[in-house]
């Protein structure tokens, strides 16, 4: 059975993103060594919500230039969650889907093959897979920026019996936290 992992950044004062659903500030940061392919050569399959979805998808113009999809996610079966209609982009391995997580996990596993599913976000989306006890791991890069306000990097309260910290590292100007997750049953 894959491992869950939702893998982020947030801000010092723990939002994903601003008001208006952007990641601008994050691209201004920043980064030393980049771990980030090693990751994704561990990830199977992809999970997301609609908003991260869109914002990627118009900030890269994906609908007019399809061939930058693989930059992003490569070939990897590509699961958003939306209650709407959104539009595809041609070659990608998307699977929109609506209700509840616990509803899609056979198949978001069994699409991940032998590896993990990387939960890029949003913060809510990670919540259900934690609220269904499907979320195994938390990987949060803190950058030195603060918004005041934005969207929150996991609006569900998770206490100290269900996060364990595993690792702390420096990468650049980002903080790197990793906490594994202890299903609600076993807390």
């Amino acid at each position: 059975m894959p491992r869950t992992i939702y893998n982020t950044a947030t801000t010092l004062d723990g939002f994903l993103a601003d008001d208006s659903d952007s990641l601008d500030w994050l691209f201004v940061v920043p980064q030393g060594h980049d771990g980030f392919p090693a990751f994704l050569d561990t990830i199977g399959a992809i999970v997301q919500g609609s908003t991260t979805y869109e914002w990627v998808v118009r900030h890269e113009d994906l609908i007019a230039h399809p061939e930058k999809w693989p930059a992003f996610y490569g070939a990897r079966a590509n699961w958003v969650f939306t209650t709407r209609d959104l539009p595809a982009i041609p070659g990608a391995d998307l699977r929109f889907v609506s209700g509840a997580v616990a509803e899609h996990w056979s198949d978001i596993a069994e699409s991940a093959g032998d590896r993990d599913v990387w939960i890029v976000g949003g913060g809510d989306l990670a919540g259900q897979f934690a609220d269904a006890g499907l979320l195994d791991e938390v990987r949060v890069s803190v950058a030195p920026v603060t918004l005041g306000s934005g969207r929150p990097l996991l609006p569900r309260r998770l206490e100290s019996d269900r996060l364990t910290l595993e690792s702390v590292t420096q990468n650049g100007q980002f903080a790197e936290l990793a906490f594994s997750v202890r299903s609600p049953d076993a807390a």
